[in-house]
């Protein structure tokens, strides 16, 4: 059961990605946690880890369609891979419980600033 469970919660967070572009931390992240009962470290780099390929399979049409900006892309990723970095080490060392606040909080404040804009 729990393989079926983590193959649908793969494919929702894929087609969420492709549609949206969201799905690690929005839907992955959540669901590993609450469904799958791992702790917020787990999902969070599980992820993570998930969202390598999911990316590069969603970046081939995209590109092909000519929707993706690549110097925005490529300034953007040299920082974000700094960022990211430098984010896992210190996610490694924050307490579950603050951490799932933080996500908590991103996630609250992500959704109002879309719902008003």
């Amino acid at each position: 059961m729990i393989w079926i469970l983590t193959a649908l919660i793969g494919f929702i967070a894929g087609l969420m990605g492709g549609l949206l572009g969201v799905g690690g931390g929005l839907v992955l992240v959540p669901l590993f946690h609450y469904v799958l009962k791992m702790n917020m470290h787990a999902a969070i780099a599980t992820s993570l880890a998930v969202i390598v390929p999911t990316a590069l399979v969603t970046t081939f049409p995209n590109a092909a369609s000519g929707h993706i900006y690549w110097r925005a892309f490529i300034f953007a990723a040299v920082f974000s891979i700094m960022g990211s970095f430098i984010g896992a080490k210190i996610s490694m060392n924050i307490d579950v419980v603050l951490l799932k606040k933080i996500f908590a909080i991103f996630l609250v404040l992500v959704a109002i600033r879309m719902f008003i804009k």
